[in-house]
């Protein structure tokens, strides 16, 4: 087994600057070892090389005395550290551009982009396709690295500032999109543009190629070497992070960790995610962190949802001017430390699949964010399994209840066939937005039951669906009309198909006086449920999800879980009490110990974030494992206790302050 394959990371990234060249080692060991680090990945090249290397075409940190790399190296691994080595190919010192301008990013009208003395390069260029491969294979035989890590690797369009310089138009790209495509280089970046899209795959296509580049070279010289960067294929460590930016538009996404871990782990069974929390605010404010509370939520996220721990800031600690959050760094990592055996290899007991729209060409994330937020709020145990890899794994998919499919409107032949598979077995398929109105209608009209009337998008005002179903909506008691907005697919359910939601068809609203003559639809609907025996598919032709994620409104939540409880129609896992600011998650262990945590959500009000309340009373009920023997309650023993009854167990835990972590034993 390889080393990071345990899923054991603790991993501290100092990103450092040139004037960190001749940095002291021993500090920053001391440092690593009070925060329970057990792998430090540090920069050795690429933009900025850190120990005296021999290529020309490789700029070397100005005055730096001493080989950094070495250094580092050496005392980690003396010290129990792994080490892993960073690159940034993206972009390298202007005077390579001087010697070498052919092998840089260029901008349509032809220009080069230099900030303050750095210049982009491209994937295409010979300096990023061959001569990156010098300084990975230089690096890799002179010095013992576990591993190598690849910053902003693919297309970079943007500055450090922000600015957008459209897609590369250097002769590299130029010749190699015609020799893919048949046509120049697209001048939109829409995805309503067929030529876009092309450049889509085509990019996708020549970072992967990019990627096997690099696999074949490291695993040659040593297969224990960790390949990490922001992309799955052939690579060991996927790297994500949760980061803010003060120029992303809200909402503000609290399951950053949550979400980026699950999208890896549960798609993926030969790699591992780490997730990296981003102390820094912003790429424009290196220097403040941001709030400790949300590092703690970050942190107790991505360990409870499967990972390992990744923390960054620029430069090194003895000089880095916010020390505010390493008290709470230090206290997780001591936590995970303390109880690594119980963390790595987590089991799924998930009743619910949720997938992620698939790379590279995806449209609407927000209907899928939409929907992960309902389920985590409404405490549904679900996993997120990526759209590329539905084909592959679909025999092992089939334990799942039910597969919601946010708005995903094209699907490959080979992922359709797997959702038949799926279908076949028993599994329900719950469908929201416009899944399967491009291309695959026949499968749309097949399985759901579902004609589309055009590909035109119904745009919504002062529209309105009807809950008149009391039974089957049965968190409408006394609401009667849920509001719609945005796309609204006006298709024809089949006559085997259990019409649903109403369409409210709009009227005036405006003056006053004049707000009235809504009519019922009995044409146009909000849901189709469509059964086959114990077969089952649900149709919802509109951005439920999207709402939400947008507007936060309970309606669009309690309508889709409405008609998801009446999907599964049998008992989930597990229930509980807590409110939707609890985030819970249960897993099985290898041992066949479950774990099950709880982490208090109360301290974000939307947009910042504080110490959260102390939440009492909660009660979460475990369906169908049999009886319990004991809990352990790893963080506070005074907590928890447990009760069998038939066919459950209930868990008490009698105040959460912020996190608990309980093991549940049965018999």
């Amino acid at each position: 087994m390889s080393w990071w394959q345990k899923n054991n990371l603790r991993l501290i990234q100092n990103n450092l600057r040139e004037t960190d060249a001749n940095l002291d080692v021993d500090r920053l060991i001391e440092d690593l070892k009070g925060l329970s680090a057990n792998v430090l990945m540090m920069n050795a090249g690429g933009i900025v090389a850190f120990y005296p290397t021999k290529l020309e075409y490789q700029y070397r940190a100005a005055n730096q005395q001493k080989d950094l790399l070495k250094e580092a190296v050496d005392k980690a691994h003396a010290n129990g550290m792994k080490f892993i080595a960073r690159f940034d190919f993206s972009k390298a010192h202007e005077s390579i551009f001087g010697k070498r301008p052919e092998w840089f990013y260029r901008t349509r009208e032809g220009k080069e982009v230099n900030y303050h003395g750095i210049v982009h390069t491209c994937i295409n260029g010979y300096y990023q396709r061959e001569y990156s491969l010098q300084m990975i294979d230089e690096v890799i035989s002179n010095y013992d690295v576990d591993g190598i890590f690849f910053n902003m690797f693919g297309y970079q369009t943007r500055d450090y500032s922000g600015t957008h310089y459209g897609i590369c138009f250097c002769d590299s790209c130029k010749a190699k999109f015609r020799e893919f495509s048949g046509v120049d280089l697209p001048l939109t970046e829409s995805l309503d543009d067929l030529v876009y899209r092309q450049y889509k795959l085509f990019q996708d296509a020549t970072t992967k190629e990019m990627l096997d580049r690099i696999h074949e070279l490291v695993k040659s010289k040593n297969k224990d070497i960790a390949i990490s960067t922001y992309n799955e294929h052939k690579v060991d460590i996927v790297r994500k992070e949760s980061n803010t930016d003060n120029k992303r538009p809200h909402p503000v996404w609290l399951y950053s960790a949550s979400e980026n871990v699950q999208s890896l782990e549960d798609s993926w069974d030969d790699k591992l995610v780490s997730n990296c929390c981003i102390n820094a605010i912003d790429l424009v404010h290196r220097f403040t962190g941001v709030s400790k509370h949300e590092v703690n939520i970050r942190l107790k996220e991505g360990l409870a949802s499967g990972s390992g721990l990744d923390f960054c800031i620029i430069g090194v600690f003895e000089d880095y001017p916010d020390r505010e959050n390493l008290p709470t760094v230090a206290a997780i990592y001591e936590y995970h430390k303390n109880n690594e055996q119980y963390y790595g290899n987590f089991i799924s007991m998930s009743d619910v699949a949720l997938i992620k729209p698939g790379k590279p060409v995806q449209k609407n994330m927000k209907e899928y964010l939409g929907l992960y937020k309902m389920l985590k709020e409404e405490h549904v145990l679900f996993d997120v399994l990526d759209q590329n890899i539905l084909a592959t794994k679909v025999g092992s998919l089939k334990s799942y209840k039910v597969i919601m499919i946010p708005d995903i409107t094209t699907f490959s032949e080979d992922e359709l066939q797997a959702l038949e598979a799926l279908y076949l077995q028993g599994t329900r398929l719950f469908s929201t937005g416009g899944s399967f109105t491009e291309e695959n209608e026949s499968f749309l009209q097949h399985r759901f039951d579902v004609k589309l009337e055009s590909l035109h998008v119904h745009k919504q005002e002062a529209a309105y669906l009807l809950t008149d179903n009391k039974q089957l909506f049965s968190s409408f008691p006394e609401r009667d009309w849920i509001f719609l907005t945005d796309n609204f697919y006006r298709v024809e359910f089949g006559p085997n198909t259990d019409k649903q939601l109403p369409y409210v068809i709009p009227s005036t609203f405006g003056p006053p006086e004049r707000a009235s003559g809504h009519r019922i639809s009995d044409q146009h609907w909000g849901a189709g449920i469509h059964a086959n025996g114990n077969l089952k598919t649900v149709y919802i032709p509109w951005q439920a999800g999207e709402l939400y994620y947008k507007h936060g409104y309970a309606d669009h939540k309690n309508a889709v879980m409405d008609l998801l409880h009446h999907t599964l129609d049998q008992p989930l896992t597990l229930s509980t009490n807590a409110q939707a600011n609890v985030e819970v998650f249960f897993h099985k262990l290898s041992d066949g110990t479950y774990m099950l945590h709880l982490l208090n959500l109360s301290g974000f009000n939307g947009v910042s974030y504080a110490m959260p309340l102390p939440v009492y009373d909660l009660k979460v009920t475990l369906h169908g494992l049999g009886a319990c023997r004991e809990v352990v309650h790893l963080t506070d023993p005074s907590k928890a206790l447990f009760f069998n009854t038939e066919q459950e167990i209930s868990i008490d835990i009698t105040e959460l302050n912020d996190f608990a972590a309980i093991l549940v034993h049965t018999r």
